[in-house]
């Protein structure tokens, strides 16, 4: 599975993860199913990893890094859209309410390979 580090320790080898499925966030906390060579995990890292499913818990076993920085700020993004606003910070009108829904951008780093092709990651 793929997913964006939202939050890492990498003293203690932990880190929470944002799985692509849109499920539950997914653990990882250095136990042995970690890799020989882990290299250390930072939030908007892009990681591919097994997921493990453990009663209502999900935890993520030998991540590798795809992309340092890939999603840099999404953690930041969500917190920020997870604030309580009123109506007209959410450019509603008072008087006109509208269901809506708060819309993270989730953008692809680009990159550009030696070929010149664009690459969405």
């Amino acid at each position: 599975m793929l997913g964006v580090v939202l939050w890492s320790d990498n003293a203690d080898k932990k880190a929470v993860i944002w799985c692509e499925d849109q499920g539950d966030l997914a653990f990882f906390n250095g136990d042995n199913y970690m890799p020989r060579e882990l290299v250390d995990l930072d939030a908007g890292d892009l990681v591919h990893f097994e997921l493990q499913q453990e009663k209502h818990l999900r935890y993520a076993h030998n991540p590798r890094r795809i992309e340092q920085g890939a999603y840099e700020g999404l953690a930041g993004a969500l917190q920020e859209a997870a604030k309580p606003r009123q109506p007209n910070e959410m450019g509603r009108s008072a008087t006109k309410p509208q269901a809506s829904a708060d819309v993270i951008l989730f953008t692809p780093h680009v990159t550009e390979r030696a070929d010149r092709e664009l690459v969405a990651v």
